[in-house]
């Protein structure tokens, strides 16, 4: 499809879904609903792909996609995810931003779509407001979205103490939030081991937290064997 010059309408939209289930390959979405829980219906179709489609939207006419744009398809949504992800204007993103959360119930649309906002690099300051407000939300990947921006865009020797308070500030028993604040820990010891042991050693993360975070920074090939049988100490 010629996304670029597409003008669109039911019509043409009905067009773009047929196009995206032509794409699709069964074997690959039999693999993904192994690994993703979603409502959506799932077509199969891989990420690449998926980026490209976005890529070409957002060359055309992505206001009038994003406008038209229905939520049945897990693929639809996390095109759409994309084509928000690539907009420069931070007022005009924050527009789709909050809305846009709200659709995502798997760790995989969430974590694609925190990755896609590259305007984060440029507009830090911005952002880090926008994380503190979505980690003290209650909606489970309203917390997640605000984890992984951090886990993408601010693990910086700067920014660790206002971390470690927000990771301590975040009382969740939820299975994604607590995963993400526990890859969130071992990225964070790869970079500043010294330091997440200082954390380790005063934290109000839960057992589950703590537990899989040493789990995660064992299995990591950029942790030394020391530094490995060392946090076991912190195992609960």
């Amino acid at each position: 499809m010629d996304f670029k010059n597409i003008i669109w309408n039911e019509d043409n939209y009905q067009k773009y879904i047929e196009y995206l289930k032509s794409l699709s390959e069964t074997k690959y979405k039999e693999f993904n609903n192994r690994l993703i829980t979603t409502k959506y219906e799932m077509l199969g179709i891989r990420l690449p792909i998926l980026r490209k489609i976005a890529g070409e939207i957002f060359k055309g006419n992505y206001e009038a996609f994003l406008n038209i744009c229905k939520n049945t398809y897990y693929e639809e949504i996390l095109i759409k995810g994309l084509v928000i992800g690539k907009i420069k204007d931070i007022d005009e993103l924050m527009l789709y931003f909050d809305n846009y959360i709200l659709l995502i119930d798997n760790w995989a649309i969430n974590d694609s779509f925190c990755n896609s906002l590259k305007i984060v690099t440029t507009n830090k300051e911005y952002f880090w407001n926008v994380i503190k407000r979505l980690t003290k939300g209650s909606y489970e990947y309203q917390v997640r979205v605000g984890l992984i921006i951090i886990l993408g865009f601010y693990v910086e020797e700067k920014y660790l103490e206002e971390i470690f308070k927000i990771l301590d500030s975040i009382n969740s028993d939820l299975y994604y939030i607590n995963m993400a604040e526990a890859w969130l820990i071992c990225e964070i010891f790869t970079k500043y081991p010294e330091n997440t042991i200082k954390y380790f050693e005063n934290n109000n993360l839960n057992k589950f937290t703590i537990n899989k975070a040493i789990s995660k920074i064992r299995d990591s090939f950029r942790v030394s064997k020391e530094k490995k049988d060392y946090i076991l100490k912190y195992k609960c």
